[in-house]
């Protein structure tokens, strides 16, 4: 079977090989549903990344998968780390990322996660004004200085599924480009905070590059604007990612990507005099092809058409009923054979949405089969939950053909951890 790019992927007896190890013997050892993840390629996904821009700094968008052990192996690589949340700070905090190399994000951080941020030390890309008297105002009570981004809405339209177009005029996320610079004024005004950084993020899963042209464009125009309107000189100019990954065919590589905005970004700053640091947020491009998904077929019933029915729904991967996005589906035991019959691969959760791959040409497939989803991990058990009452998978770290529990498969108990009964219903 021909894995294109997927060069951490192989076949051995008709098995599906990850890592080295055979993924047949995983969901036998470990059951299923079952995710695993490769070490290896995590790491040569992130060198890559990381090669492509040797004088930029890399944070890894931890919102595409925020395991531990995943962040771990990161910070050994050297990344930096996007965070969104509370939670994903504390994590990658405990992963070793250093408070330096964090930019808390976010479009509605509450009073006690901008305490959190200030307490630590990491810097904030500062979403709207109300945002930055909030922020000021608990840095000033806590005797702080907080390092500052705004994070800027670029007006730009990647090509894209709307879910993930972050860059849009009609986004949630940033502020327009014609009210940055009171923003910035303001910010310099206050005690507290100090505007350092400029952010924006367009999208994600893109797979053109002119968009990529037209955002860094846009946003250098504002350095040039913060300058000379303001004399601001800023330390960084962070960029986000979104640089899509071939779920289906082709996509550009990281050397493609630099090769588009970094002539514009060396171009620019050399106009200006001016020497701020590039930084980048992948996360899809380095977890996203890293993992798999190994489902047990439960039926193969005949209907509409020929369903497949297997133990994972959108209860563990919620892309392909929340984007109608793409993930390759092959039967991990069979790889010898030659797909012959035409298979639509369902879940078992009670929605009709619960559909994971339509139409797709597989061999022969019958109940004890093993389907292997492929590129799971980017927003794969990130996104999962419990819905239905079903407990969510456990997962499996491979390396060198040997495999590590890095989750365990919930029980029972853990679906009702956080509830009570109150006393007058016992």
């Amino acid at each position: 079977m021909d894995f294109g790019t997927r060069e951490h992927l192989g076949e051995k007896n008709g098995h599906l090989i990850i890592g080295g190890a055979d993924a047949v013997e995983l969901a036998r050892k470990h059951g299923t549903p079952l995710y695993v993840t490769d070490e290896a390629r995590i790491r040569s996904n992130y060198r890559r990344f990381a090669a492509a821009f040797p004088d930029a700094d890399v944070y890894y968008a931890v919102k595409a998968n925020g395991h531990i052990a995943v962040l771990r192996i990161l910070a050994q690589e050297g990344a930096g780390a996007d965070v969104f949340s509370d939670g994903e700070l504390y994590a990658a905090l405990l992963a070793g990322i250093r408070p330096d190399r964090i930019l808390f994000n976010g479009n509605a951080k509450t009073d006690a996660e901008l305490a959190m941020a200030c307490e630590t030390g990491v810097r904030v890309s500062v979403d709207s004004p109300d945002e930055l008297r909030a922020l000021a105002r608990i840095a000033s009570d806590a005797d702080r200085e907080v390092e500052i981004a705004f994070r800027v809405n670029p007006e730009v339209s990647p090509a894209t599924h709307p879910k993930i177009a972050t860059g849009l005029a009609q986004s949630k996320f940033g502020i327009p480009p014609t009210k940055v610079l009171a923003c910035y004024a303001d910010a310099l005004s206050l005690e507290g905070v100090r505007p350092v950084g400029i952010h924006c993020h367009i999208g994600s899963q893109i797979l053109e590059l002119s968009p990529f042209a037209e955002m860094m464009t846009r946003m250098m125009d504002l350095v040039e604007k913060l300058r000379n309107d303001l004399e601001l000189e800023l330390d960084f100019v962070d960029i986000g990612s979104g640089l899509g990954i071939p779920y289906a065919g082709t996509a550009p590589t990281p050397i493609d990507l630099a090769n588009v905005i970094l002539p514009i970004f060396t171009e620019r700053t050399r106009a200006l005099g001016a020497r701020p640091k590039l930084v980048l947020e992948p996360g899809r491009y380095v977890v996203g092809d890293g993992a798999i998904l190994l489902s047990a077929v439960s039926t193969v019933k005949e209907a509409h058409s020929t369903f497949v029915g297997v133990d994972a729904g959108f209860n563990l991967l919620l892309r392909p009923t929340l984007y109608e996005s793409y993930h390759e589906v092959i039967v991990a035991n069979k790889l010898d054979r030659i797909p012959d019959h035409v298979y639509t691969v369902v879940g078992p959760i009670c929605e009709s949405g619960d559909i994971l791959a339509r139409d797709r040409s597989l061999p022969h497939v019958e109940k004890g089969d093993l389907i292997a989803i492929l590129d799971t991990g980017a927003y794969g058990f990130a996104m999962s939950s419990q819905y239905n009452g079903r407990a969510r998978a456990s997962e499996v770290l491979v390396n060198a053909g040997e495999a590590e529990i890095i989750r365990r498969r919930e029980t029972y108990d853990d679906l009702l951890i956080g509830q009570r009964i109150p006393p007058r219903l016992l």
